[in-house]
């Protein structure tokens, strides 16, 4: 077994002072920092995933509806596209960014800088299971993790070291999360 650990899009954007901020998002990306640095022995990869977006057409808009189409937010060069401040200390074996040209809120549907999808990097360094953790629980964390999971990987999520967009859909996403298999859990029983 090998286990990898994919932060996901814990970025300025999606927390508190971003442009789609998540109560809470702020202490989440400090808890995560916390995590990593006391369990890193624990995993044999370590991957971090951003929305990085340079021009993905009718995902942003003017009059979003908060479903299908949003304000803009995670644009590439910008300061609230680049991982959250406490994850400075993190070194990522590698960085996968996603939603360059289109919506993307799994983290498999993104790319390192030299092309390679998030599934051939954790193949590439023989993961066999992956701990989930970052924002949205309700949006990416969970497209994510189900991706993960569809993949056929061995998937957690760490429901402590990630926060929803709203409480109702947290558990909307925790319920399809179970159905698809994903083991639900918090960092201290890991």
């Amino acid at each position: 077994m090998r286990r990898a650990l994919l932060v996901v899009d814990v970025q300025p954007a999606f927390c508190e002072g971003g442009a789609l901020p998540v109560n809470g998002g702020n202490d989440v990306a400090v808890a995560i920092a916390e995590f990593a640095a006391s369990h890193r022995d624990r995993y044999g990869f370590v991957v971090t995933t951003q929305d990085w977006h340079v021009d993905p057409g009718a995902h942003f808009s003017e009059h979003p509806d908060f479903v299908d189409t949003w304000p803009p937010h995670g644009v590439a060069g910008t300061a609230e596209a680049e991982l959250h401040p406490a994850l400075a200390d993190l070194a990522p074996d590698v960085s996968v960014r996603k939603g360059e040209y289109a919506a993307a809120y799994s983290g498999f549907e993104g790319h390192d800088e030299q092309g390679r999808t998030l599934l051939e990097l954790l193949r590439q360094a023989q993961v066999t299971d992956v701990d989930v953790v970052g924002i949205a629980e309700s949006h990416c964390v969970r497209a994510t993790a189900l991706d993960a999971q569809a993949a056929g990987l061995r998937t957690r999520v760490l429901t402590d070291l990630t926060v929803p967009v709203t409480p109702e859909l947290g558990s909307a996403a925790r319920d399809d999360l179970r159905a698809a298999g994903v083991e639900l859990l918090g960092s201290g029983e890991v």
